[in-house]
């Protein structure tokens, strides 16, 4: 009589239990549905895709970024469809203790293999469970990377893996004390191990072997059943949302969905905007309602495990400012699910003023339906300004994402609506937009200002002569150099131009540039949402580009870097484009250049993000120190993949920073703790910020008065000449 009340309850909580689960889905499905299309390239090719999502769910290569995090998680991870067979197995039992597997009941190597996953699963469970304790915000406050989690839902979900893994032991030492078990000892230990505790009476081992198959379903099916009543529960859901939001990130190669921005698409999403063709009613000027995200877009919020890795590794949020990349996108779940139920029954304001008296059980619907997705408490926003606007886009939760959110792109795009429709953004970028209208560069300086490094290296002790495009590039020029507004216009970066001209010259490198005819690339405008103004700026560079027969491109700023190597090709300007790290190192590789002086110095090196994390450019300028003799370079703790921001990314160094501790004031004192001579990168952003924290630092005896920052190319053109570069 136990057995067969265990199996029929077991049996309607089963059907109950999976037929609420499969109206979940259905519901998800249905709220993902209410964003618009996706680009076409993110459908195909299905093979590429498909391969790709494997290699990264059973490789892990997003998980292994923290080890043994990654090692546990995998276990757990493949635990869940393997055991599904003690699941299957335990719905037998239930009815009938003795109940065995078809077929592959009695194979050693099934049993060895539920005993290493099981067992491995179970450890890993213990130390994450641990680890999410010892880290919990409770005890660590801001720092911890489950502050804005859920927690409840972390911790059910793994008490039910634990009871789970639990049960499946107890189950198999159960049937060992009884001797009703096919494995031999050495094939599984641990269920042996359990069974000397466990009772060989049959009177009392059967019973207890239903029990506790009974205990794993209920908790199986109570499973699915939390699942159903909680759409916004990806810790829970995350095991099978994440392998469809892989498969359908934005590059097909497995890339992260860094370097290039997202592409502003029309109402079809099946090609870019054109602003002079774009119907403002029809095509999404960037998202300022829920629904204009694209369905990739809802379901990378559906998506989010809140895991907090992106959060860790913010810039913004370590240095104390509100904007947490975990936080937007559960803030942009919640609306969606709140929202989603009623876009999808038609309800619309119109529809609601036809019928002002139907109740919507205590909903203000018109107030959710009109709620403004970018706006302060009292606007009743989803996202707080100062969180929109305190991102640097430089990529780092992306990185980090186990599951591939494009936290950039969604920000990017209510950043596009937040200018473009709403002329609602920080003031100080106002004057940046207008300079790059009116004077193509962000400072507004005047067009011949361009050529003043040019007349500075003419006139030094050991002149060097730069060619300047007049109409057509020169059959016999290699490189086309993009100085870019910073390497012509700031004094800092200036030095960097005029070390890179010089070494190009000592290389006897044929190359030349623009001049007055370049423009800003672009990039400022479009990071800060600005599309209209990059695609003016980018079409005008393009033009020029061809008309000269520019075909190689070398940059000395990560960001034009990253915008004419991949971005221009969106407007058909297509070149073979390298940073100025990249050609230096291959010039020392070949022979062409030759660091001889030794700079008896101690060295780090900081990434610029849009070289590093953006285009995976961490070893040419690394490879540049090393041929120069006497540096001694010593990493920052956070530095390649993890390196920090400088705070100039995404416009932000023409934005003022008001909240919490400055970015680069933050780099600057990691970068004090190698206790350096210099501290050198290959950006001239991250020149600017890093010398405005150490002038600081100078200026309260916390920084040597010798510490200056550099860039790669001054260091080698230092040893290469065998004295410091001339400063005009």
């Amino acid at each position: 009589m136990l057995y067969l009340t265990l199996g029929i309850i077991t049996s309607v909580f089963a059907v109950v239990a999976l037929t609420m689960f499969a109206l979940a889905i259905r519901k998800i499905v249905r709220t993902v549905g209410i964003g618009r299309p996706v680009e076409p390239e993110r459908k195909g090719p299905f093979g590429q895709r498909l391969t790709m999502t494997l290699i990264e769910i059973l490789g892990h290569t997003r998980m292994i970024k923290r080890p043994w995090v990654g090692v546990a998680h995998w276990f757990v991870m493949v635990s869940f469809p393997l055991l599904v067979f003690t699941v299957i197995e335990a719905q037998g039992e239930v009815f009938d203790p003795h109940f065995h597997l078809p077929l592959i009941y009695d194979w050693t190597v099934y049993g060895l293999a539920i005993e290493i996953i099981a067992g491995a699963s179970l450890v890993g469970i213990l130390g994450l469970t641990a680890y999410r304790l010892i880290n919990s915000p409770k005890r660590i406050g801001r720092e911890s990377r489950f502050m804005n989690s859920r927690h409840w839902t972390a911790y059910y979900v793994e008490a039910y893996i634990i009871g789970l893994l639990i049960a499946i032991f107890a189950i198999r030492g159960l049937k060992a004390a009884m001797d009703d078990f096919p494995f031999p000892v050495w094939a599984t230990p641990i269920s042996y191990a359990v069974g000397t505790f466990m009772p060989g009476e049959a009177a009392v081992a059967e019973p207890a072997i239903a029990l506790v198959a009974a205990f794993k379903l209920i908790i199986s099916y109570a499973f699915f059943v939390v699942l159903a009543v909680n759409l916004t529960m990806g810790v829970g859901w995350h095991r099978f949302l994440a392998p469809v939001n892989i498969y359908f990130k934005r590059k097909a190669d497995g890339a992260p969905s860094h370097g290039a921005a997202k592409q502003m698409m029309d109402g079809s999403g099946t090609k870019p905007l054109d602003f002079e063709e774009a119907d403002p009613d029809e095509d999404p000027f960037g998202a300022g309602k829920i629904e204009d995200f694209t369905w990739k877009g809802l379901l990378d919020f559906t998506s989010c495990t809140e895991c907090g890795r992106c959060q860790s590794q913010c810039p913004a949020w370590n240095t104390g400012k509100p904007l947490s990349p975990k936080k937007v996108i559960l803030d942009l779940q919640a609306h969606a699910y709140e929202k989603a139920p009623y876009l999808l029954q038609g309800i619309t304001e119109e529809t609601l003023a036809e019928k002002p008296d139907e109740s919507h059980a205590g909903v203000d619907v018109l107030a959710l339906l009109n709620k403004p997705l970018v706006g302060t408490e009292e606007e009743g926003g989803v996202i707080h300004p100062d969180e929109l606007w305190s991102c640097t886009n430089c990529g780092a939760c992306v990185e980090q994402c186990p599951v591939d959110i494009e936290h950039i792109d969604h920000i990017l795009d209510m950043r596009r609506y937040q200018v473009m429709v709403e002329s609602n953004f920080p003031s100080e970028a106002n004057t940046l937009l207008k300079n790059l209208e009116n004077k193509a560069n962000p400072w507004g300086m005047a067009e011949d200002k361009r050529m003043d490094w040019i007349q500075e290296l003419a006139e030094q002790e050991n002149p060097v002569e730069v060619q300047v495009v007049d109409d057509k590039l020169d059959e016999d020029t290699e490189y086309l150099f993009w100085v870019g507004c910073a390497g012509a216009l700031e004094d800092r970066a200036k030095k960097t131009t005029k070390a890179i001209a010089e070494l190009l010259d000592i290389a006897g490198v044929k190359f030349a540039v623009l001049g007055g005819m370049e423009a800003c690339t672009g990039d400022p405008a479009r990071r800060l949402g600005m599309e209209y103004v990059f695609q003016m700026l980018a079409q005008q560079n393009v033009e020029t580009l061809n008309e000269v027969g520019v075909t190689k491109i070398v940059a000395s700023c990560p960001h034009c870097f990253n915008t004419l190597a991949n971005e221009y090709p969106q407007l058909g300007g297509t070149y073979e484009v390298v940073h100025h790290s990249q050609l230096l190192a291959k010039l020392v590789e070949d022979g062409q250049l030759t660091p001889v002086q030794s700079v008896d110095e101690d060295i780090t090196y900081h990434d610029p993000c849009f070289l590093g994390r953006h285009n995976k450019v961490y070893t040419p300028p690394r490879d540049i120190m090393a041929q120069v003799p006497g540096v001694k370079t010593k990493e920052m703790h956070r530095h390649k993949e993890k390196g920090f921001c400088c705070g100039a990314g995404g416009a932000r160094m023409w934005m003022e920073e008001r909240i919490g501790k400055r970015i680069n004031t933050e780099r600057v004192d990691e970068a004090l703790t190698t206790n350096p001579d210099t501290v050198s990168t290959a950006c001239p952003f991250c020149q600017v910020m890093l010398g405005d924290a150490i002038n600081e630092k100078k200026s309260k005896g916390e920084a040597k008065e010798s510490l200056e920052v550099v860039d790669v190319s001054q260091l080698l053109l230092r040893s290469v000449k065998g004295d410091k570069p001339a400063e005009v």
